[in-house]
């Protein structure tokens, strides 16, 4: 559905020369969900309008639902939906009205964007409201009017441009289930740029991270989460009690205490000595972490071992690795901090 090349976009600003785009290549095949990350000013906005045609490359090339953005900048058009970050309706009109306009945009005769307007309305719960103007209608309201609007050409490609900044938690998921259906409906592929990595995580296949005009990563959720950050286990052990078969068989010659109690641990721990890091607790106990690729499998094996060795874990919590620690591990800086 997306082939680009080479994709470059160079901006001039006096005497300033800004490579906005370096030269990217990627492919979104027909039916994927792919989301694009990154910083502010990384270029990802900048790569959405040169793939919809809104600006034109430097250098490169791009072919989007079939046709070359720069010489077929209309035909690309007639076939993706667009829905930026601001509201597509005008303030002033009312919902029905929007609706038909844009089906006249696109050439549709009377009876067809009539037909899919009610449509779209009735599968968007937006029915009742074709006479409310735009500015009376709710956040989430004028969100869901922009996926009608941006649908009415019924798009096998639709971009979405951080579709839900600014909605509340329950008008993010409401959108969002809409979205869902709307795919599942019409079969859309769908290009994806946000700023909440929970929706990139919940809904794309792919994750394609850009920064200072490079893609820097390009993979599922999970391999990303696996190959460029660690899952987190943390454990709160008490103090070895000193006596007991297990612990004779298990504890290394010494005087006790947490020095002593810290080597029994990491022994328990062996194979994961390297990346386990224990220090003095509380109640004169220790407290451990473990950095791990799989924490669901090791926890609870980590629970047992020190159990073999003589030591009662008190408590333990897992956290796996999100989305946002391998954005950080790959640019140093935070996903949420960016949007904040």
């Amino acid at each position: 559905m997306i082939r680009a090349r080479g994709l470059t976009k160079t901006f001039h600003r006096k005497k300033e020369v800004v490579e906005a785009v370096k030269g990217i290549d990627v492919d979104v095949r027909e039916g994927e969900l792919v989301a694009f990350l990154g910083p502010n000013g990384a270029g990802k906005s900048t790569t959405l309008r040169m793939l919809t045609s809104l600006l034109e490359p430097t250098a490169g090339s791009a072919e989007v639902a079939g046709f070359d953005v720069v010489r077929h900048p209309a035909h690309v058009r007639s076939r993706i939906g667009f829905i930026g970050q601001g509201n597509g309706g005008g303030y002033s009109y009312r919902v029905l009205d929007e609706l038909h306009n844009q089906g006249r945009f696109y050439g549709l005769p009377p009876a067809e964007y009539s037909r899919r307007a009610t449509d779209l309305l009735e599968a968007l719960d937006l029915g009742g409201l074709e006479k409310r103007t735009v500015q009376s209608l709710s956040g989430g309201q004028r969100r869901r009017l922009d996926v009608a609007l941006g649908l009415m050409n019924h798009p096998p490609l639709l971009f979405l441009d951080e579709p839900t900044t600014g909605l509340d938690p329950h008008a993010r998921a409401n959108l969002w289930e809409h979205i869902r259906a709307m795919r599942e409906r019409y079969g859309m592929t769908i290009v994806l740029t946000t700023h909440y990595l929970d929706e990139a995580d919940d809904m794309a296949e792919r994750v394609v991270v850009i920064d200072h005009g490079d893609i820097i990563a390009d993979a599922t959720p999970d391999d990303l989460k696996r190959d460029h950050a660690d899952d987190v286990i943390t454990l709160a052990v008490a103090p070895f009690p000193g006596d007991g078969p297990a612990q004779a068989a298990t504890a290394p010659s010494g005087t006790g205490g947490l020095a002593d109690d810290a080597a029994r641990v990491r022994a328990a721990l062996a194979e994961d000595a390297g990346e386990a890091e224990v220090t003095p607790g509380a109640d004169g106990g220790l407290a451990v972490r473990i950095s791990t690729t799989h924490g669901a499998d090791r926890l609870p094996e980590a629970i047992e071992a020190l159990r073999v060795a003589g030591f009662a874990v008190r408590s333990a919590e897992l956290r796996q690795a999100s989305l946002d620690d391998v954005f950080l591990n790959l640019t140093g800086r935070s996903l949420r901090e960016e949007a904040a």
